[in-house]
């Protein structure tokens, strides 16, 4: 097996956002990594990250003006769930999480993560990260964290949602595509991938992250470029037209450290794009506030 990659750490200097969000508001797509000594880094993982711990994550939170999030298990740590735990557990409930789960996971496990905080399983479909999994033993699982009241979360591109049409559509519980479903923004609007994103949106169980629009972007990676500059504009049409399509579906995060990424963002950056994304003040407390309740807390409702 091949030696895991090192990759890059996310910006140590977050500018300070020019927009405030909202009381209440939720990072709803960002990682804990580690710190490795505590919480080691899974031994078959295809990249090993910078270290960026709960009191990194709640410091950079503070400084964006979040003041609750969605920690999402990412490929490094593989089905250990322990640091994203810890971190849920430490938070006093202002932290929910998205497990990755195998196969073998038992009741007992199931239970144990939703007590922490865990609110939804985590399914890579991405080839570089490994690639789809069986969709049998993905099914059997979903089966079993629909009782809990649980939801998918689908890593996938959005170029393959025709393969995974049926599953997809034979879905019972909610499903989020995340990062505008890795679409590349150079390819446009019009774009086959992207219009199946948008036919997608129209069944009442699927969700879409508008985050991850440094990955989008063909703009940075074309043209070099300081945090404010606009380098991620090119990413905000389709985040509008995803709105557009399913307002009461969409969630926005920051997607901190940033695991993969081509040009790392900086976080206030992402804050202020989010703002002009989105102009109007009441969608913006929908988004950041109002749906991240709805699968996160649904006890508030």
């Amino acid at each position: 097996m091949s030696q895991p990659r090192s990759i890059l750490p996310p910006d140590p200097d977050p500018i300070k956002p020019r927009y405030t969000p909202p009381p209440e508001a939720c990072d709803a797509h960002c990682h804990i990594f580690g710190p490795a000594r505590e919480f080691p880094y899974a031994p078959n993982r295809t990249y090993t990250p910078a270290d960026a711990g709960k009191e990194t994550l709640a410091a950079l939170h503070r400084h964006l003006g979040f003041s609750r999030a969605v920690l999402v298990q990412a490929s490094c740590h593989g089905t250990d769930n322990s640091a994203m735990v810890d971190a849920m557990r430490w938070s006093n409930g202002r932290w929910r999480g998205v497990a990755m789960v195998g196969h073998g996971v038992t009741d007992r496990e199931l239970e144990a993560l939703h007590s922490a905080g865990a609110r939804g399983a985590r399914f890579n479909f991405v080839a570089h990260l490994g690639g789809a999994p069986d969709l049998r033993a993905v099914s059997e699982v979903i089966a079993r964290i629909q009782p809990l009241g649980w939801h998918v979360e689908l890593h996938l591109d959005a170029e393959d949602i025709g393969t995974y049409r049926v599953f997809l559509d034979k879905l019972l519980v909610p499903f989020i595509v995340d990062h505008m479903g890795r679409i590349e923004a150079r390819h446009g609007l019009d774009q086959q991938p992207f219009r199946e994103m948008l036919h997608l949106m129209r069944n009442e169980r699927a969700w879409v992250k508008v985050s991850g629009a440094d990955r989008v972007s063909s703009r940075a990676l074309q043209e070099s470029g300081a945090a404010g500059t606009g380098r991620f504009d090119d990413a905000i049409p389709f985040a509008q037209a995803l709105i557009a399509a399913a307002p009461d579906r969409v969630l926005w995060g920051t997607d901190f450290p940033h695991p993969n990424a081509k040009v790392m963002p900086n976080d206030g950056e992402l804050v202020d794009l989010f703002a002009r994304i989105v102009t109007d003040d009441a969608m913006r407390r929908k988004i950041l506030v109002q749906n991240p309740d709805r699968l996160y807390w649904p006890e508030k409702q």
